[in-house]
């Protein structure tokens, strides 16, 4: 079914005023009048449409309002350390595919990108993350967000209720057994590292903020693909997937 976003500010009790993209979409699609589609403002609630009034594809009429099922019990937070190429949109939108709730990217030491133009690149990657939020079906637009620094990272990343460093040198802690200990957890944290990994005292501050260094196992993933691995997880873990 044909999914699309209106912001709420465009919906009243029961109808919903259709973007100039949005309507663009509608002729390209020739949708029918007969024909239903789902609209979702980004705030969790789905909109069961059709066209309005004798098909004016400016109009979506209400015919049924309800829960997004595309919504995670959990909300799970990424950061996503800078990364080169299209390695950083890749990892954005599978995390928001999988289900995060927001995404922050941040730079690491061994960080081969620069961080550039963060206003222009934060805006690309938000763009992204409607578009996926859109063609996966999800009810929320998870914030793409940047963090300025490791530390300002660390610091917002360790306040969840179960904070994961991903760290290729962990030997011991692996993320099952993270996932066990903390049933109870609706808030989690899944820092990611740059190509290079991370250095040694990334790790060390990341623990002393009180955050658990896990192993994804014994193969060495790459930086676009750890942190979808660790969502799915978490997502398979807690009933989600």
């Amino acid at each position: 079914m044909i999914r699309l976003f209106s912001a709420p500010s465009e919906i009243t009790d029961n109808m919903i005023r259709l973007s100039a993209e949005n309507t663009e979409h509608i002729r390209a699609l020739r949708l029918r009048p007969s024909e239903l589609f789902t609209v979702f403002s980004g705030e969790g609630l789905d909109y069961l449409c059709r066209l309005g009034q004798r098909g004016d594809v400016s109009v979506a009429e209400i015919i049924e309002t309800r829960p997004s099922l595309g919504e995670p019990t959990i909300d799970a937070c990424v950061y996503i350390a800078l990364a080169k190429g299209d390695r950083l949109d890749y990892a954005v939108q599978k995390s928001v595919e999988l289900g995060a709730g927001e995404v922050v990217i941040y730079p690491s030491d061994r960080s081969v990108a620069t961080p550039g133009d963060m206003i222009k690149k934060i805006a690309r990657l938000q763009r992204i993350s409607l578009e996926t939020a859109k063609q996966s079906g999800r009810g929320r637009i998870p914030e793409v967000a940047a963090a300025h620094t490791f530390v300002d990272a660390i610091d917002r990343a360790a306040k969840a209720g179960l904070p994961l460093f991903l760290y290729e040198c962990e030997e011991k802690q692996s993320m099952k057994n993270a996932l066990e200990q903390h049933p109870d957890a609706r808030t989690v944290s899944i820092v990611s590292g740059p190509e290079g990994g991370f250095e040694a005292h990334e790790a060390e501050s990341a623990r002393a903020a009180g955050m658990l260094t896990v192993t994804l196992g014994p193969r060495i993933l790459r930086c676009e693909t750890a942190p979808a691995a660790a969502l799915a997880a978490i997502m398979y873990h807690t009933g989600n997937m």
